[in-house]
């Protein structure tokens, strides 16, 4: 109980997240160090279904402590009555490398389950958000895929989900420039996801209430205290331009990518996620200096709109600022993952 009490805004956004993927399938959701969600289905289907989240991460595998209870919930799959008819698996990308994946896989055929890889990114999907991401699809026979040529196998293209042929994408040509400017091509522009359109405030001077520097890493505070306009709490202050512009990722209005915001982004600037530039395009080759690009930070609105959240999406009042970016830092792209779902559950 004292778990379930100190994340329950981590369940009311994860409640949230499922109803906007599933719709019309009702949620029941169990919480351990592994994030489990077991799915009761409508009338028109029969099962019982597992996400798994797994939040283990790097190169330890199954060696990390945080790897246990998904290692525990392998184990109990085959000892249970009434084995799940279908899994679905998200992890960050490298999961697929694991020797925790390696014992996934070995008991999911043991247990007569089909299983369809997937690392797939929100870029993929026209939007213009690198998040590329690990996903495993497993049905347990007699059910089948729509597909099933690609049983058994590792895609880096969302062609089977999305219900077209394709050829096959390689790790190396996944990774290669020419495989990201075709995906650029079709992405739509930063801009038809940004809250604010535009932005005039002026660069806010240092402020020794709101940084808190150390040697790794600035954080900046929530509040600004005595800021008339709050749209100013999401601006850059001039020190962490000065300091951290060269680990900075600065994207404009009209750019197609940005980097993937991670749970710290707004509290550290290096390696949580883009900043954009709210100079005018036309102007983004005349300024001399990262001062006059007028960086901010996108707000939750924003960040939550990359990851595909449906325009009525709004968290409840009482998380505060900080909560929201870190529970989307945590989230998945709900563009990449409804399509999976409808994927998983329409059969051959």
């Amino acid at each position: 109980m004292l778990w379930w009490w100190k994340h329950s805004t981590l369940m009311t956004l994860l409640m949230m997240f499922m109803s906007i993927i599933l719709g019309t399938v009702r949620t029941r959701v169990t919480f351990r160090p592994l994030v489990l969600l077991t799915l009761t289905t409508t009338r028109q289907m029969h099962g019982s279904y597992l996400l798994l989240a797994n939040l283990t991460h790097g190169k330890k595998g199954s060696s990390d402590a945080r790897a246990s209870s998904f290692l525990k919930i392998l184990k109990l799959i085959p000892q249970t009555s009434r084995p799940p008819l279908m899994l679905f698996v998200e992890n960050v990308v490298g999961f697929e490398t694991s020797d925790t994946h390696k014992r996934m896989i070995a008991m999911l055929r043991e247990n007569h389950f089909d299983t369809q890889e997937f690392i797939l990114s929100p870029l993929q999907f026209d939007v213009p958000y690198s998040r590329p991401r690990y996903f495993c699809l497993a049905k347990r026979k007699p059910l089948s895929f729509r597909n099933s040529e690609f049983n058994g196998k590792l895609l880096w293209t969302p062609g089977p989900v999305l219900g077209f042929n394709e050829s096959m994408v390689t790790t190396e040509e996944a990774d290669s420039q020419g495989y990201l400017n075709k995906l650029l091509e079709t992405c739509r522009p930063i801009i038809d996801f940004l809250e604010l359109k535009s932005f005039t405030s002026e660069v806010i001077p240092d402020s020794g209430t709101m940084l808190a520097n150390s040697s790794e890493s600035s954080k900046v505070t929530e509040e600004r205290n005595g800021s008339d306009n709050p749209l100013n709490q999401y601006l850059v202050p001039s020190s962490l331009a000065e300091r951290w512009g060269n680990a900075m990722d600065i994207v404009f209005p009209e750019s197609k990518r940005c980097c993937c915001f991670t749970k710290s982004y707004f509290r550290y600037v290096k390696g949580t996620g883009s900043l954009l530039a709210t100079v005018p395009g036309k102007m983004k080759d005349k300024v001399s200096s990262l001062q006059e690009l007028r960086l901010r930070y996108f707000t939750p609105r924003e960040v939550a709109n990359l990851h595909s959240f449906p325009e009525d999406f709004q968290f409840p009042g009482h998380v505060s600022l900080r909560q929201r970016y870190a529970l989307l830092g945590n989230s998945l792209s709900v563009g990449v993952v409804a399509p999976l779902f409808h994927y998983l559950f329409t059969h051959e």
